[in-house]
């Protein structure tokens, strides 16, 4: 059952994926589902879903099909924040490959933290 949308504005953790398997496993997590989006921009392409996960308001999109990098991403990032301007962190989530080596020993299943 989806209950209603909030304001754009009472949402602030936007979640971006990959791959639309990615987008399933975010979708799965919310606690509680919302309606579409009251408003969003002409120039926002975005497909989102809008939920709660315990007190957080989150936005999820994911890349379309075939669409892949940074481009694209920072791309979408810059339309959600349009449509959603109180976003305030921005994740991106998803599955990556292990990437074993001497100084780094990272295995499929590890949590990778990036900042900039």
């Amino acid at each position: 059952m989806l209950l209603p949308s909030l304001r754009n504005d009472d949402y602030m953790v936007g979640w971006i994926c990959a791959l639309p398997t990615e987008r399933a496993a975010a979708e799965a997590m919310l606690d509680e589902v919302h309606d579409k989006p009251r408003g969003q921009l002409p120039s926002d392409y975005n497909s989102y879903t809008l939920g709660r996960i315990g007190d957080h308001n989150v936005v999820i999109t994911c890349l379309p099909a075939g669409v892949y990098g940074t481009n694209a991403a920072a791309t979408m990032v810059a339309q959600m924040q349009s449509s959603f301007p109180q976003i305030r962190m921005d994740l991106m989530v998803g599955i990556g490959a292990g990437m074993p080596n001497a100084k780094n020993d990272i295995q499929l299943g590890d949590v990778v933290i990036s900042k900039p």
